[in-house]
């Protein structure tokens, strides 16, 4: 396209993860489990930014990276390795990267975390943000300033929202999504924001107050309905042996983005967005787990089952000639940096 604006444009915080599989239960106090497999790599908003990079998106990335072992590793992974434009990006003197460790097992994980507060915040950043065609974002109860901007300047943007501590689930934070094309919780919060019983029943609110309306259903796949061209969809979760689930959701909304961009049908954006995610948890981590076009062509190509091969059939129309190298997964320990 004769577009030179960014893809995506992605703001928030930055993490070095470090991920434990196989543990089959949790720890107790005073016990030493050990584990089958480990994965260390970026994680946060990196989870987001890589994912849409995979894609082949023009994808450009506003974090903090602290001046350490994590910090620099990170940046090397994002530029060098996934190509993410780091412009708007600083690097803090004497701030750390935040660290998470996270335990998977099961289909779910726990996360410890040891970090402070950046010292520049989103809207520092961001400043003026570039236009751009879209902008995935966290929205959070204090509105950030850039957002305003960034819609005003013709950006489309795709949230998504987290879980409230408060549990007060309050539905001021709703108003936000004023500024926004798409809107993209989970079913759990899309309820409780909406006051409904029902993930339906969240949708139908939700499509009233947003262009685009999509409620995740871990197991039971996604909901949606897009109010600029009329349609509904409702789409399976694949069936997947999950190794760690860091980060699906991430790569579900990037995914989602990716194809929206490509002008897909609603049901084909979700089934997209629900493979994509669905292979990232067959992998460690979370942004070194995203598929990226290298992924869905090969489980494309080796996919048998006659339905997924029928409900899948219009990838063969959108998986590009040239879908890359294969993908760097996460490491269990970051290579020795050259002195």
């Amino acid at each position: 396209m004769d577009d030179d604006r960014p893809d995506v444009l992605l703001t928030g915080l930055l993490f070095y993860d470090l991920v434990l599989t196989g543990l089959g239960r949790p720890p107790t106090p005073g016990e030493e489990i050990w584990t089958d497999g480990m994965g260390c790599g970026p994680g946060g908003i990196a989870n987001l930014a890589v994912a849409a990079a995979r894609f082949g998106l023009n994808t450009s990335l506003a974090t903090v990276f602290g001046d350490d072992h994590y910090g620099a590793y990170c940046r090397d992974v994002l530029a060098d390795q996934e190509g993410l434009d780091l412009s708007l990006s600083r690097t803090a003197n004497g701030w750390h990267t935040p660290v998470t460790v996270s335990l998977a097992y099961g289909n779910d994980r726990a996360l410890v975390t040891h970090g402070q507060e950046p010292p520049y915040s989103q809207d520092e950043l961001m400043r003026t943000p570039p236009e751009a065609r879209t902008a995935l974002v966290h929205i959070e109860a204090e509105p950030r300033e850039w957002l305003a901007k960034a819609a005003a300047n013709g950006t489309h943007i795709y949230a998504d929202v987290g879980w409230d501590p408060t549990q007060q689930w309050s539905r001021d934070l709703l108003d936000q999504l004023a500024m926004c094309h798409a809107f993209l919780p989970n079913e759990t919060e899309a309820m409780a924001y909406t006051r409904t019983d029902s993930a339906v029943a969240a949708l139908g609110t939700l499509s009233e107050i947003v262009p685009v309306a999509v409620v995740t259903r871990g197991g039971e796949g996604a909901i949606a309905v897009d109010q600029t061209t009329g349609e509904y969809a409702r789409v399976p979760a694949l069936d997947v042996d999950v190794l760690d689930a860091t980060g699906a959701g991430d790569v579900f909304g990037a995914s989602f983005v990716a194809a929206s961009l490509g002008g897909w049908p609603l049901e084909e954006r979700l089934r997209f967005a629900v493979l994509a995610a669905g292979l990232s948890v067959r992998n460690h981590g979370g942004a070194l787990a995203a598929p990226g076009w290298y992924g869905v062509d090969r489980w494309w190509r080796s996919t048998t089952d006659p339905q997924l091969k029928k409900a899948y059939g219009f990838l063969a129309h959108h998986i590009p000639a040239d879908v890359g190298p294969p993908v760097h997964h996460a490491p269990v320990t970051p290579p020795a940096r050259p002195h």
